[in-house]
């Protein structure tokens, strides 16, 4: 099996750069002749990863955290199974952040995130994540209101600097993780309108689909635009080397698996992970082990 790679550095949004998301295109495949092509690629991607997964256990001393986002049948579930399909369950853990309860109402935004972070040696998945609080959030403030924030009695309340301060605190957030040994990586799959369009006419009319699709996902689609600026904003003010934002091609569901696969592998390379070693005193302990056991 040939690799087929390909610079994952053009998905990468460098720091401090304003985005248009205008300017991605949703369809580009990166020369894959077919999906049969790029599957072939994703299983030795998966393989790399299955590997890389174990010494990241081994090693226990660092953890990687994945965040996805994007608009409503982009394909986030799908790449979650498709990418992450060889892994270690043990290792690996997968949480969906749906609105916050009650008691979670009752904490800081960033305080359900903070508890489901990858342990040591872990890999860590968000399918929605904190960037929630500045994405729906600021296409419908009044859910601001649900937060009891000090300050805020009303919509008109939320001014500009409030969003200023929360791409700050999202940043502090995610450089503190990481100086702690979390890498973050971040994967935005950047989806057409045609195509959403076409998928969900694709859950309503397959009767085995149905469950997925929600009258709600209309409605929101009629704010495409300011959820385009609202992501925009987001990944302008919070990529960079130490969390980096990936704008994935999502029109083509396989293509942007390989995508995703190549660039976790190249993002867990770049860690260094190290199979943990053991001292002459413990080599010696476990040959007389050996020897034991041979005698039993």
């Amino acid at each position: 099996m040939n690799a087929h790679k390909f610079d994952t550095n053009q998905f990468r949004v460098p720091a401090n750069q304003k985005i248009s998301l205008n300017d991605f295109d949703t369809t580009f495949c990166e020369g894959f002749k077919d999906k049969n092509e790029a599957d072939e690629q994703l299983q030795k991607d998966i393989e790399s990863l299955f590997k890389l997964q174990y010494k990241l256990y081994a090693e226990n001393k660092r953890s990687l955290l994945i965040i996805f986002q994007a608009m409503d049948a982009a394909g986030k579930d799908g790449a979650i199974k498709h990418v992450f399909s060889g892994l270690n369950p043990q290792g690996c853990n997968v949480h969906s952040f749906k609105q916050p309860s009650s008691n979670e109402l009752q904490h800081d935004y960033l305080w359900r995130h903070y508890n489901k972070l990858p342990n040591r040696g872990e890999i860590g998945i968000f399918n929605r994540s904190h960037y929630e609080n500045v994405l729906i959030t600021k296409v419908h403030p009044e859910f601001l209101l649900k937060e009891n924030l000090p300050g805020l009695q009303s919509v008109s309340d939320v001014k500009k600097h409030f969003w200023k301060d929360r791409y700050r605190q999202i940043n502090a957030f995610e450089r503190t993780i990481s100086e702690s040994g979390t890498t973050v990586v971040k994967f935005f799959l950047h989806l057409s309108k045609d195509e959403q369009k076409k998928r969900f006419l694709s859950r309503i009319e397959n009767k085995d689909k149905n469950w997925k699709f929600s009258s709600a996902d209309i409605e929101e689609r009629s704010y495409w635009k300011a959820y385009q600026k609202a992501y925009e904003k987001a990944i302008s003010q919070t990529s960079n080397e130490i969390a980096p934002w990936y704008i994935i091609p999502a029109d083509n569901k396989w293509f942007s698996h390989v995508a995703i696969g190549n660039i976790l592998v190249e993002t867990l390379k770049k860690m260094g992970i190290e199979m943990p070693t053991i001292s002459d005193r413990e080599k010696k302990a476990l040959e007389r082990a050996k020897q034991q056991l041979l005698k039993d």
